[in-house]
């Protein structure tokens, strides 16, 4: 297995048929134009085999919409594997794909979820206005505290 332990990934989960469930896509979108030394994933959801993906990255970030209320917009925090873990053919959760990183593959990468706050979820291209505000205020923290890191 080829080890890629300088190079980070992140993996969009969403719809971007699904109005604010597109706001990950959307962000990789954002970040395949900064031409940045950074993998992109694009998924519906997360399935078990992604643990093996991840096992491959030192650094490991999930971009998912989020219903939460969150204070400005949007949340960046750490993934801690679950302490247990259950995945059914519909969600697994990041924090099950890491757990599964950790047993099968004795790898810790570091691992972050960004959570943008979306609004409205119907068959509809295009984020909410609200939406749009969060995904704005989420790319600008991610360009001034995270991507200087990889520049």
């Amino acid at each position: 297995m080829k080890k890629l332990d300088h190079k980070a990934i992140v993996i969009g989960i969403g719809n971007i048929g699904r109005q604010d469930d597109g706001i990950a896509w959307l962000f990789l979108d954002y970040l395949k134009e900064q031409n940045i030394n950074i993998d992109l994933e694009y998924r519906y959801q997360l399935q078990i085999e992604d643990a093996e993906l991840i096992s491959n990255y030192a650094k490991v970030f999930f971009i998912d919409a989020t219903k939460e209320t969150t204070e400005h917009g949007f949340y960046l925090k750490p993934c801690l594997p679950s302490i247990t873990y259950n995945f059914s053919s519909h969600a697994v959760e990041p924090e099950t794909i890491l757990r599964l990183c950790n047993k099968l593959y004795n790898r810790n990468p570091e691992t972050s979820i960004l959570g943008i706050q979306g609004y409205h979820w119907d068959l509809k291209i295009g984020l909410s206005k609200k939406g749009t505000i969060n995904f704005n205020k989420a790319k600008k923290y991610f360009n001034d505290k995270v991507l200087i890191n990889y520049l």
